[in-house]
């Protein structure tokens, strides 16, 4: 009586999963959990929240600052969500508090290196998604911390060229700042930018002096550069371009060729600006099949597809992936190149 029992048990077991199984009787899915928004209106200045779990979130400047406006500074940012990926924020308007949110990796990997990611968006959005916090898992596995910028936009009214890039600056001095309080290597601080975020980049690299003349602290000099499908660079046709100071920084420079000529243009404009002045360690890789954006994309396994493992590698190269507190490759060749500047060739 018992052995029959048990078989009917386990009958009925096996009836209600093979519905489950056939999709009968599921239950409802659950609402995505953990779902990020920003924060609320208040009357003090508008408190960017974490675009990733544990980030901690800092403004770029204090309250009051005439870096900003006043009239809009309690205003909250928008996000943009992925329509296909719950919780995922894919480009954030609305900037009028910006900010750096930093993370950390385990003290055990720790190389003390940072970089300071600027997501491109063409100044009228933010693509913190694809061109920021996706980089923050795949660098934490070379002991690389992370910093992503919130900086201000020209669709809401800003300079690119003038508020964008103080700041970039801006962000550098403060990640600086707080070095010691977050483990980082004072050396080893520099910045990634992609579209008009190299924007932001690359001026940031050679700017940095008369930031610091006009803003007195520490130092906003990035120790390094990444300028990934870049927008156009202090260097660019047409502009006037800024005297290279000799502590310039090493840049490590990314683009499609042909199949986004505009970004190649520019890219080389920065290249060759370094390249005419001899400077030590501008590293620059145009690929021949590719087109504009796509970030950390495999790119159906062609070689643009592979930027950052090329980056990963020059950065190797360069020192930055050492314990924190060994003087880098980089710094020792700014330091020759300050002291030694090469001396242009004449024609031959």
């Amino acid at each position: 009586m018992l052995i029959g029992f048990g078989l009917m048990r386990m009958f009925a077991f096996v009836l209600v999963v093979r519905g489950l199984v056939l999709g009968q009787g599921l239950p409802p899915l659950p609402a995505p959990m953990g779902v990020p928004k920003p924060g609320p209106v208040t009357d003090a200045p508008y408190a960017p929240q974490p675009l990733l779990p544990g980030g901690v979130v800092i403004p770029l400047y204090p309250a009051g600052s005439p870096f900003l406006k006043a009239e809009r500074v309690r205003e909250a940012e928008v996000y943009n969500m992925s329509a296909a990926v719950p919780g995922r924020i894919t480009n954030i308007v609305n900037i009028h508090n910006p900010s750096i949110e930093v993370h950390v990796v385990e003290k055990s990997n720790n190389t003390g290196a940072v970089i300071i990611l600027a997501a491109g968006g063409g100044h009228n959005t933010l693509y913190v998604g694809p061109e920021s916090s996706d980089f923050v898992h795949y660098f934490f596995n070379y002991g690389i911390n992370t910093v992503i910028l919130r900086n201000r936009l020209r669709k809401d009214g800003y300079d690119a060229r003038v508020d964008a890039v103080n700041d970039a600056l801006q962000a550098v001095r403060l990640v600086r700042s707080y070095a010691k309080d977050f483990n980082f290597d004072p050396n080893k601080i520099g910045m990634m930018g992609f579209s008009a975020g190299a924007e932001l980049s690359a001026p940031a690299a050679v700017e940095f002096v008369e930031f610091d003349k006009k803003n007195p602290g520490v130092s906003s000099r990035p120790d390094f550069a990444g300028i990934i499908y870049p927008g156009p660079s202090p260097f660019t046709r047409g502009r006037t371009a800024p005297e290279i100071p000799a502590n310039v920084p090493p840049a490590f420079i990314a683009s499609p060729g042909s199949g986004d000529r505009v970004h190649a243009i520019w890219a080389m404009e920065y290249y060759s600006a370094m390249l005419m002045k001899g400077v030590p360690n501008i590293e620059m890789h145009l690929y021949g099949n590719g087109v504009h954006g796509g970030a950390m994309t495999d790119r159906r396994g062609i070689p643009f597809g592979t930027w950052q493992t090329r980056f990963i590698e020059w950065f190797r190269d360069l020192g930055f992936l050492e314990k924190a507190g060994v003087e880098t490759k980089a710094a020792r060749d700014v330091a020759e190149f300050v002291k030694n500047p090469p001396k242009f060739p004449g024609p031959r």
